[in-house]
């Protein structure tokens, strides 16, 4: 096989995997909201492993539906809670699974 054929190849699979991982976002979303969090916290698992599989990386929106270091959905106010920290300026989301706190800076469009 050429190297041009297998680069090819490489390419599609990446994009198939990316493919995957959102309709895996997806159904971990309506898992969610349909109150089945197990069913979410394992279609996460799916996707991170489909990402590693493929060295492809999750995007930022997907990223922060899922905790960093315990890898559980996060559904605000049942297994989240999320503060907006003005004066730091920033979100603050506490994981109830694991108690950990993850920071993501709070963007504001119009500053003076």
């Amino acid at each position: 096989m050429s190297r041009a054929v297998f680069l090819r190849l490489k390419k599609r699979d990446k994009r198939i995997a990316m493919e995957r991982i959102e309709i895996l976002f997806k159904n971990a979303d309506d898992s969610a909201l349909n109150g089945n969090i197990e069913n979410a916290n394992r279609y996460i698992e799916l996707a991170r492993r489909i990402a590693m599989k493929y060295n492809i990386r999750i995007p930022r929106e997907y990223k922060r539906k899922f905790c960093k270091y315990c890898y559980r959905y996060l559904l605000p106010g049942r297994t989240s809670r999320t503060r907006i920290n003005s004066r730091m300026r920033r979100v603050e989301i506490k994981c109830l699974s694991c108690g950990r706190r993850i920071f993501y800076p709070l963007n504001t469009k119009n500053e003076n």
